[in-house]
This record gives C-alpha cells, sequence and structure tokens, in this order.
C-alpha cells in the first residue's frame, strides 16, 4: 500500500508517520508539505521523515496531479492549522483549508484513490447549548478556520467522488508530545506554562467545555479511516473523533495540570467576558464504528508525555507567547526575514 500524507511535517503528521511505520512497515508513505515548521524538532533524536519512501516540498495549492499516481490512499492534514492563524491570514485560510482540500480529493478521485483521510475539528459546533453534539446536529461554526473545516465537508458532499471512501474525522481538541510540539493549544499551553515559570493563567472563566484527543489518538484514528471500507459507515462519512469521557471544562484542565506540576499556581479570570467557543461533543458514532480504534491515551497521561518531552528539550522558556512553538509565531518570523510573502508563499530566500 502507498499512502501520501498532506502536511506530514506538522504536529499531527510527525506522530503519524511513526505510528503507521510501526503498525505496518510494509506500507510506503510519501509526505507532501511546505516546510514551515520542518524545522521546528522538539527533542527527537531523528527526523520523523525517515520513515518516508519520499517527501514533497510544496505548496497544496499547486499539488501535481502526477503526484497521485499509484497512490492508494491520501491522509489530507495539510492547513492552517487555528483560529489565531486563520483571523490574520483569513483568505489565505480559505484558499488552503477549503479551495485546496476540494481540489485534492477530486484530483484523488480521478486517479482511482481508494481513501480520502481528512483531517477536520469538532471546533465546527461553535457555540452550543443542550446536550453534546453529533453528527447530524446544526454546527455554528465561529472562526475562519471552522468554517473552512464545515465548508470542506459540504463541497464534497456534493461532489461524485467516483466511490473514493471519503472519511472527514471531525477532531476533538489535539493535545499531546510530538516530534514537532505546539503550544497554541490548550492543554499543551497550561503544561508549558507550568513548567516555566509555575503559574497558569486562565484567560477566560474557566467555564468553556473542549474535548480533547491526544495526538497518537489521532493517529489511531487515522489508522483505522485508512482501510475503512464503506460497509463501515457508507462512502462518505464525517464522525467526530475523540471519546465522550475526555469532555472538560478549561479549568479541569489546568487543575489537571497543577496536580502533576506541584507548587504551580492556576489564576482563573472570574470577570471574563464569556468564551463563546464552548462545545461538548458525542462520540458514540466513532465508538461504534471504530471499537478497537477509540482513545486510550488519558489526560493524565498525555500531561506525563509533554511534561518528559519538556525535559528532553530542557524547556525553561518564560517568554512563551513568543514562543516559535506557536505556529502563527513561526509564520511571522518567516515573512518578518522575507522567506514568506502574507499570501504564505515561499520567496526563495
Amino acid at each position: 500500500m502507498r499512502i501520501l500524507i498532506t502536511g506530514n511535517m506538522g504536529y499531527v503528521g510527525s506522530v503519524l508517520t511513526r505510528f503507521l511505520k510501526s503498525k505496518n512497515p510494509g506500507i510506503e508513505i510519501m509526505g507532501y508539505d511546505s516546510g514551515f515548521y520542518g524545522h521546528s524538532l522538539t527533542g527527537a533524536e531523528s527526523m520523523p521523515e525517515a520513515c518516508l519512501t519520499r517527501q514533497y516540498i510544496g505548496d497544496v495549492r499547486e499539488l501535481t496531479p502526477a503526484i497521485l499516481d499509484e497512490v492508494d490512499v491520501v491522509v489530507h492534514l495539510a492547513a492552517i492549522s487555528n483560529d489565531s492563524m486563520g483571523k490574520e491570514f483569513e483568505s489565505v485560510t480559505t484558499a488552503i483549508n477549503r479551495a485546496a482540500s476540494v481540489r485534492i480529493a477530486k484530483l484523488a478521485a480521478a486517479h482511482g484513490v481508494g481513501n480520502f483521510v481528512f483531517a477536520s475539528s469538532c471546533s465546527m459546533y461553535g457555540a452550543t447549548e443542550g446536550g453534546p453534539r453529533r453528527e447530524k446536529d446544526p454546527t455554528n461554526p465561529l472562526t475562519v478556520y471552522a468554517r473552512s473545516k464545515i465548508g470542506t465537508e459540504d463541497d464534497l458532499r456534493q461532489i461524485n467522488l467516483n466511490g473514493m471512501v471519503f472519511t472527514s474525522l471531525r477532531f476533538a481538541t489535539a493535545c499531546g508530545m510530538s516530534d514537532r510540539l505546539r503550544l497554541d493549544l490548550v492543554l499543551n499551553d497550561f503544561v508549558a506554562c507550568a513548567v516555566s515559570s509555575g503559574e497558569i493563567t486562565v484567560l477566560s472563566d474557566g467555564s468553556p467545555w473542549r474535548p480533547l484527543i491526544d495526538v497518537e489518538d489521532m493517529a489511531r484514528a487515522i489508522y483505522w479511516a485508512i482501510w475503512r471500507r464503506p460497509e463501515n459507515g457508507g462512502t462518505w462519512l464525517a464522525v467526530n473523533a475523540g471519546r465522550d469521557e475526555s469532555n472538560y471544562q478549561v479549568s479541569d484542565l489546568a487543575e489537571a495540570v497543577q496536580r502533576q506540576v506541584p507548587n504551580t499556581k492556576v489564576s482563573i479570570n472570574a470577570d471574563a467576558p464569556p468564551d463563546k467557543r464552548s462545545y461538548k461533543v458525542d462520540f458514540s458514532l466513532f465508538k461504534s464504528l471504530a471499537s478497537d480504534f477509540i482513545p486510550q491515551v488519558s489526560l493524565d497521561q498525555s500531561i506525563g508525555r509533554l511534561l518528559k518531552g519538556f525535559e528532553r528539550m530542557r524547556f525553561a522558556d518564560r517568554e512563551l507567547r513568543n514562543s516559535p512553538y506557536l505556529r502563527l509565531n513561526m509564520l511571522r518570523r518567516h515573512i518578518d526575514a522575507g522567506r514568506l510573502n502574507r499570501d504564505l508563499r515561499w520567496l526563495g530566500v
């Protein structure tokens, strides 16, 4: 089997390549990535790309169709990956996350690709009331990033994909250690704050709900989707990927970190305006379809792995908000240095 992973040099892709090889050493994996964060290794002893058959460096907006020749599966991770980047690069986010995603899926279908796995997000549920959100419940995307994810699903639902099995994994909020760590994720941020300064500052009143999933469990869900057959969920499937037990309030996450990092102070802004991004998610469909692949990494285990990772990194950056491990900061540094333009295209410098 030959798998193409777009965005393989990012936070999730760096874990996924090693995971896939550990599960099935015989598969061929090709990577396609812009390389924005390729140099940002965090405590890794070797490059994840050593697992690959081939690595392409390129813009997903310009992916060459011939790359898809003889590809059996596409795992599409490439995206402008959070709300803050989407706000600063709104049109680029739509172009990369939606238009390019739809184009690549169409090309994959035309080239006879059997399975297409799309990394989507539960953030499309936005502000919710009532019980946990199921896949058929109305969505309420509040950000450009969230709108790009539901927009891609909507577009591809209307297209004839020639029998290609399409799986949109609506992931819970990512967390956990990676060879290319991100600190612009709530749990990762809290652990980094505890390690570097001994203080976690919760900008909201702590009440918003977030479902979490460790990055290793994201890889586990992708592994399932790579081999999913139409009789297990249909040819076109959008499914919440996570587990019911991992719906947490933000204050719960801060307290969980505090328990593992002694003497950490937690400050919660009780007077903060309401954070509209609050949603609980129902993961029962995923459990029924992928019972052998439901998340296994607990919250405490994710925190423990992050702590070990920070120790390997010798992380002690008190200026956390300026850290290169926040993806928006890295893009700004590339732009300020003249390496990227505002359209997020390399300038060859």
